[in-house]
């Protein structure tokens, strides 16, 4: 028999609060600075889900600790821009060819060649799942002299900028010697990852030799803190020096000079199972549409942190506002008498109290909802799975190539690797097509419009609000990084006073 643990919510705040001094190495030169070589302590709020695999979200810790890189990066326009990279052209119609900084060491202390690029891209493409850039992608990479040529199946636009993925990081071989990917001392960035302890912490140390010139800090410390109250408590209490996603109600309680709010690429949003129950109806979808009161949501929980969404891409994208939004979407029926399943998680504070006001909000229009909340770790392959009649999801729109086409495949496409709402349409599938196949512009960008117009239509997915991220600094760091894609944090140029 499995026994479930009942611990009040404040309880268990409070018990982190209390064990936060030992959750955090102590620094061999105190909390540190450019002149003394001192460390970086970190609290981040979601633990690696596949033990750092750079194959998989955890990606995205590996570039913002500034530990793995990619052939490219992007700018704030999300143009592509070099990294390990030097430069590229598209070859041919289906070919771009890049050429590999030399100079470049791997943390182990081998070289980086066209070869380990080669080796990198060639495991990234045959992952099983693969990285959710590469989906419906065929992708070959081969390496010849100091460059990697890329060949895709059918042309596509945005390779660079698909490079530019964390999920598509550049190892050194002894990463891929298992049968996962792992990433302790084999990247090439300013800090060098010395241990990861599963899903509790992890320790980084200062490259010495870092291609990009001198770093600051000496090394960061890391520790993942699920509880939103705890890592605000830890940058409080001086703890921590920076605090990864402090929640809304916690806020209010820090020193404005502690907290700074991004407007990030990143929308709360229902998604709605069309593929079994209740919601296979399209009415009964545009029953909850209707019924969803976004404002309150962004007033009430959020305390007007947040925006209040027409569509789903936010403000954060200033092209989004183009939109024609629901061009042709079905009309609301009667609510169903049946009960309806809402399925969130815990590790976004606010997530559990708007599926609260979100069900209230539903029984007030005539449903019956019942609300299933877990950790992220426990409930996403239900999610995926099609066990909920609904999700709610705080879901970035751009992390990946920097362009939504990427996001509205894996959620929105029939064969999408994160397709919660089981949708299948032809419609959507073909504007989703049009949109990776349209080259970067206004062209792109207006395709990308009409792919979501074509989402929006079937309801499968009712956007609620667009998310500002609250960043957490002592006073005393310098040079860390406020970044809306997820990617940047600390850098070489990051440090404590």
């Amino acid at each position: 028999m499995r026994l479930r643990c009942s611990i009040p919510p404040a309880a268990l705040a409070l018990a982190c609060v209390l064990t936060l001094s030992g959750c955090f190495a102590a620094s061999p030169s105190g909390s540190g600075g450019a002149s003394d070589g001192g460390r970086i302590r970190v609290a981040m709020m979601n633990p690696p889900r596949s033990g750092l695999s750079p194959l998989s979200d955890d990606a995205f810790k590996l570039s913002r600790w500034s530990t793995a890189e990619t052939l490219v990066t992007l700018d704030r326009e999300g143009d592509a821009r070099p990294a390990l990279a030097t430069r590229w052209k598209r070859t041919g119609e289906r070919t771009w060819a890049f050429t590999v900084r030399d100079g470049v060491r791997f943390h182990d202390g081998t070289p980086l060649t066209a070869e380990a690029v080669e080796r990198s891209l060639t495991r990234a493409a045959g992952a099983a799942p693969k990285p959710r850039i590469l989906d419906g992608v065929d992708f070959k990479a081969e390496a010849k002299g100091r460059t990697v040529t890329v060949t895709t199946g059918e042309p596509d636009p945005l390779v660079p900028q698909r490079l530019s993925s964390p999920q598509l990081s550049v190892l050194a071989a002894k990463a891929y010697r298992g049968k996962t990917v792992d990433p302790v001392g084999a990247g090439t960035g300013a800090f060098v990852l010395k241990e990861a302890d599963g899903t509790s912490s992890a320790t980084l140390d200062r490259n010495e030799k870092y291609w990009g010139g001198p770093v600051k800090a000496a090394g960061i410390d890391v520790t993942f803190i699920p509880d939103g109250a705890a890592r605000a408590a830890a940058l409080r209490g001086g703890d921590a020096d920076i605090v990864e996603a402090i929640p809304v109600s916690q806020a209010s309680l820090l020193a404005a000079d502690q907290i700074t709010e991004v407007p990030m690429p990143r929308t709360n949003t229902l998604y709605l199972n069309t593929e079994k129950g209740v919601f296979k109806d399209a009415g009964q979808r545009a029953a909850v549409r209707e019924a969803i009161d976004a404002e309150a949501l962004v007033k009430g929980v959020y305390e007007g942190r947040a925006d209040v969404a027409e569509g789903l891409l936010g403000p954060a994208l200033p092209w989004a506002d183009r939109r024609a939004g629901r061009t042709d979407a079905a009309k609301a029926a009667e609510p169903s008498g049946d009960t309806v399943t809402i399925g969130t998680f815990t590790d976004r504070a606010e997530l559990p109290e708007v599926a609260a006001t979100l069900q209230q909000q539903l029984k007030e229009a005539g449903f019956k909802v019942k609300l299933e909340v877990r950790e992220y770790a426990n409930i996403e392959a239900d999610a995926l799975a099609g066990k909920f009649d609904a999700f709610i999801l705080s879901r970035a729109t751009v992390i990946d190539s920097g362009d939504p086409a990427a996001y509205l495949r894996s959620d929105f496409a029939g064969d999408g690797s994160f397709n919660i709402s089981r949708l299948a349409d032809p419609g959507v599938d073909k504007a989703v097509r049009k949109a990776e196949e349209t080259a970067s512009g206004d062209a792109r960008r207006a395709a990308v419009l009409d792919a979501e117009t074509a989402v929006l239509n079937t309801d499968a997915a009712i956007p609620m609000l667009h998310e500002r991220v609250i960043q957490g600094d002592a006073t005393d760091v310098v040079g860390s990084v406020k970044d809306p894609r997820e990617r940047e944090l600390i850098t070489a140029d990051t440090y404590v006073k």
